[in-house]
């Protein structure tokens, strides 16, 4: 551990991170991550502007200036597909914010909001400029919580294709019929033993449907090709979102890592699917599922996540961005299922990278963490790390909100926003307009 004092460590990062101002100063960053071929651009919580509007403008230069085709989310596969098709000018939805209008699970904001609503409008017209139109650039989910929107997908595509088939596939789909709309339902069930599992079928649906890619390809060419990759994709999600849903009742290490392995599966196809595997790649989560896991404590509690899956598949043809913040306000909820709210954020803890980055007196920077320089040994020495999800509990900071991490082994680069401003939704209830109360309310004047 550094015996340096905070002002000196202080110092010694100043000397090293590049100061933002416009959208030049971009410029140096850019060139690194437009040489990967997958480009990993985390978030320090699901609710905050500054992290979406700055990753959406690296984001609109690496896909005019770098090549960059493929957008992977941290979202719902057949959510997204609908602004995938939009975005390309397979339909024309009424708006932007029609298009994501299938994103109403809890929490809608994280892709209900004012900046998702500017980037799908930008890559729209950027996609139907006419020297654009065979080499438009799509954007996907690579989550896996939508088990029953997957399997309604599967069907309606076989509907289309293979009445036969999608008759088959109702069979296999019912096994969940009565365990309802909730899939925690179904996994608490089946891992207390009350009722078999659904494993066979959803596999079973998955292998047929891969058999018959030679018979549907046969059809009507590209858009073929690509409507059977989409619905197999579904089919896939919908047999890993099944044994996603039994393992959350036998911890957390192990549901968080079919999760991740799923998400690492779908970039792997959504490359192989598109230009035989040459595509470049752009992925949008947050910083824990982004930054390489082996440099944080989640290695040793046996977690994996999307950066070191990536990392360890593809090597030096990734490039990771984090982010991170001292202060200001964040759209979160209270618990599960709670209202959106715009929320206070506290400051950095001492002893975190964000107090530290705080010190520089420096609002805003970006740091290179593969240079070899005082600055990146002394962020080597592990330090707290802050991550904010879509809830957020200042009042168990330290336990809900921390982890130790080594920052250059976790990313190729790092953003800090020092003060950052909470992310519109697009649907503002009260609770949200409102904000949060002072501390001293009712007292306080």
């Amino acid at each position: 551990m550094s015996t340096l004092t905070l002002s000196h460590e202080a110092d010694i990062v100043a000397q090293a991170v590049r100061r933002i101002s416009t959208g030049s100063d971009y410029d140096r960053l850019v060139e690194l991550a437009g040489a990967a071929q997958f480009v990993l651009i985390g978030e320090a919580s699901h609710g905050t502007h500054d992290f979406y509007a700055t990753r959406a403008q690296l984001t609109r230069r690496l896909i005019a200036e770098k090549g960059f085709r493929i957008l992977a989310l941290e979202a719902d596969w057949p959510d997204m597909l609908r602004v995938h098709r939009h975005v390309t000018g397979r339909t024309n939805e009424p708006s932007a914010a029609a298009a994501l209008g299938d994103f109403r699970r809890f929490p809608a904001w994280m892709w209900r909001n004012t900046v998702m609503v500017e980037f799908v409008d930008w890559l729209r017209g950027w996609n139907l400029q006419p020297d654009h139109k065979k080499d438009r650039a799509g954007i996907f989910g690579m989550d896996l919580y939508s088990l029953h929107a997957s399997m309604e997908s599967v069907l309606g595509y076989l509907d289309k294709s293979d009445p036969e088939a999608a008759r088959r596939a109702r069979r296999r789909y019912s096994c969940f019929d009565h365990f309802g709309a909730d899939p925690q339902a179904y996994g608490y069930a089946t891992t207390r033993g009350h009722s078999e599992s659904c494993e066979t079928e959803v596999v079973a649906q998955l292998v047929e449907l891969r058999r018959k890619y030679g018979e549907f390809m046969s059809r009507d060419g590209q858009t073929a090709k690509d409507e059977l990759f989409y619905a197999q994709q579904n089919a896939r999600l919908v047999a890993n979102a099944e044994g996603y849903y039994r393992s959350m009742f036998r911890g957390h290490e192990e549901s968080w890592n079919l999760r991740d392995k799923h998400m690492t599966e779908t970039l792997a196809a959504l490359v192989s699917h598109f230009d035989g595997g040459r595509s470049k790649v752009i992925v949008w989560a947050h910083n824990s599922h982004l930054g390489d896991a082996r440099a944080t404590e989640m290695n040793a509690r046996g977690e994996c996540n999307v950066g070191q899956l990536t990392r360890e598949r593809f090597g030096e043809r990734v490039f990771g961005i984090g982010f991170s913040a001292y202060s200001g306000t964040v759209t979160a909820a209270r618990d599960w299922g709670d209202p959106a709210e715009c929320r206070r954020v506290r400051p950095g803890l001492p002893g975190s990278y964000e107090e530290l980055f705080h010190a520089t007196k420096m609002p805003r920077f970006w740091l290179p963490l593969r240079e070899a320089n005082a600055a990146t040994k002394l962020l080597g020495e592990r330090r707290l790390q802050r991550a904010i999800g879509v809830i957020y509990r200042p009042e168990t900071e330290r336990e809900s909100h921390y982890f130790e991490a080594c920052l250059p082994e976790q990313f190729d680069a790092l953003i800090h926003l020092d003060e950052t401003r909470a992310l519109e939704p697009l649907e503002r209830n009260s609770e949200w307009e409102r904000g949060e109360l002072p501390e001293t309310y009712p007292e306080g004047l």
